[in-house]
């Protein structure tokens, strides 16, 4: 399952204490406190509190309209091509959502969207590796072109790796962790489950780590598969249900007669 991602703001000591508030409330799947916080007053705002209520989105299925508001916000916003190619990035993101929770077939407007944004971010500035990630994320998911969403993954690691975006680094890990268990690479596949758990881990970052959680149980041998996926199902309840598409893969097996 896809997630977004977008800059660590707020994760170690000495951060600002708006971004250590926001950061708290958003690893605890309180998206709408969080972006709450944010006065959409300068583009920079305005792009990170979209981003906000566009993960939340994708977590919830729920808060669309919102996230399209903000998203025009921002989009006004913008000014300079760092600024609009970012923006660009969140409408391709939610229209991702959207299509790829049944909402509606948005994939042309990502498409359309994620590479407006990549005619706009220089390759090697910071937004680039969230671009490249949610670019793999089109192409696993909608266009089903495992090679491509690799090739992407791998750009985005390397370049959250460069600018030492511990978040995105996460999400890289696990889709590549995915796809290399796709392809019955076992232990390379445990081990980007495992990388991107222990970062979620060190972060905090509580909503997603339920699903960092189910993913390294599929690599694991019994009785550790069933642990992971035990607690995996406890933080599911406690963040009452969120990521929602979790409770799909965290059904407990259906008893035999």
């Amino acid at each position: 399952m896809a997630h977004t991602a977008m800059s660590g703001n707020g994760t170690t000591a000495g951060d600002d204490p708006l971004q250590t508030a926001v950061w708290r409330l958003r690893s605890r799947a309180c998206w709408v406190d969080a972006a709450a916080l944010i006065e959409p007053v300068t583009p920079q705002a305005a792009l990170q509190r979209t981003a906000l209520l566009v993960e939340r989105c994708l977590y919830t299925e729920q808060g669309w309209e919102e996230a399209e508001d903000a998203l025009r916000t921002a989009e006004a916003q913008a000014r300079t091509d760092d600024e609009r190619g970012a923006a660009a990035c969140e409408r391709g993101q939610l229209a991702y959502a959207a299509t790829l929770l049944g909402v509606r077939d948005r994939s042309d407007e990502a498409r359309a969207a994620l590479g407006r944004a990549a005619a706009l971010i220089a390759p090697g500035a910071p937004g680039r590796a969230l671009l490249d990630f949610r670019r793999g994320l089109l192409a696993e998911n909608l266009a089903h072109a495992p090679q491509a969403a690799r090739a992407a993954y791998r750009r985005a690691h390397a370049g959250a790796t460069a600018h030492d975006n511990l978040l995105l680094q996460s999400f890289t890990w696990r889709h590549l962790a995915g796809l290399a268990l796709r392809d019955g690479e076992l232990a390379e596949a445990r081990h980007g489950f495992t990388e991107s758990l222990r970062i979620r881990e060190e972060l905090g970052y509580l909503v997603g780590t339920a699903p960092a959680l189910a993913s390294l149980a599929d690599t694991e041998p019994e009785p550790e598969a069933s642990r992971l996926r035990e607690e995996a199902r406890r933080l599911f309840r406690l963040l009452g249900g969120v990521p929602t598409w979790l409770s799909r893969q965290l059904a407990p097996p259906a008893a035999t007669a």
